[in-house]
């Protein structure tokens, strides 16, 4: 599903099997930033079944529970334990430095899963696979000057603050929104939540009112939620407000074909075996490349009617 856009470099990956060289399973340390999202838990079934015994590694999974200090220490755990290979998928950008300098000094890799870092310093890590999130927050963006008429009134529901997602998506949207004549009235962090969407659409609810058009959400979940606030403020969503998310899971592409949703930009979160193959790569000594892009799809109701009875998430 995730095509040629992950393809690995020719030659990198060539000859690795599943455990190494001497048959013995590839210990891997996977720390996840928890399980926020429906995303998240497609995600993490992902990884844990691409990392399983049977495809050769040993894998030790840490929910951080969406704590920074907890997928620090989940970190320093895998140093501790010395294990392979650590995957990482970031909580937000930046307070790295020390813990994966620890892993570098041990000489064990790291490769980030879904999320980025700050680049800094780029001998932290080898490799990210993971999506495009500017380009996402673009999409949605250049759907909403091909429909809305200039002056429409937006909100925002954003991503976890300080998180790669939320940065990225940000600031893929405002440079392609910038200039069509589209007001943002405001823009608050729903914490990629649904209850966080319910709550915050909630408020703007409250404060705007009626001046509110058409809603951003950065993932699915918080759109999910505004969908609960919009309902309960006696208000059809998809009609009086249309609405935008990011993710692309079932549950939006049923509100979607329903007409509670308006347009869906896909963040691919099956991102598993393209990890497992670049895990194995760097464990081998092969030469990877630092960046493999899932490739997105956009949804509106037909798109996502046609695909919804097969869709793996």
């Amino acid at each position: 599903m995730l095509g040629g856009a992950l393809a690995l470099a020719a030659g990198g990956l060539a000859g690795c099997t599943a455990a190494d060289a001497s048959g013995s399973l590839i210990s891997v340390g996977f720390a996840q930033t928890g399980a926020e999202s429906t995303w998240r838990a497609a995600n993490t079934v992902s990884l844990r079944n691409a990392l399983s015994r049977r495809n050769g590694f040993d894998l030790m999974f840490i929910d951080s529970q969406g704590r920074q200090e907890n997928e620090i220490a989940a970190v320093r755990s895998f140093v501790t334990r010395g294990v392979d290979v650590i995957v990482l998928a970031p909580m937000v950008e930046s307070g790295w430095h020390d813990v994966l300098d620890e892993a570098r000094r041990a000489g064990i890799p790291v490769v980030l899963e879904d999320r980025g870092i700050d680049p800094s310093d780029s001998s932290l890590y080898l490799s990210r696979v993971g999506d495009d999130f500017r380009r996402e927050g673009g999409l949605a963006a250049k759907w909403i000057i091909e429909t809305a008429e200039p002056g429409t009134r937006i909100v925002e529901l954003l991503g976890t603050t300080g998180s790669s997602a939320a940065l990225d998506r940000s600031a893929g949207f405002d440079r392609v929104i910038a200039g069509h004549g589209i007001r943002i009235l405001d823009a608050q962090d729903g914490g990629f939540t649904r209850a966080g969407g319910k709550e915050v659409m909630a408020a703007f609810l409250e404060k705007h009112g009626d001046d509110i058009q058409l809603l951003f959400a950065q993932n699915d979940d918080m759109g999910l939620g505004a969908i609960e606030a919009i309902t309960a403020a006696g208000l059809e969503p998809g009609r009086d407000i249309r609405i935008v998310t990011i993710d692309g899971t079932r549950d939006a592409l049923t509100e979607l074909v329903a007409g509670r949703l308006n347009q869906v930009v896909q963040c691919n979160p099956m991102l598993g075996p393209r990890v497992a193959s670049v895990v194995r790569a760097v464990h081998a000594g092969a030469t990877v490349q630092r960046q493999y892009i899932a490739a997105d799809r956009v949804f509106d109701a037909k798109a996502a009617k046609g695909v919804l009875a097969t869709w793996p998430y």
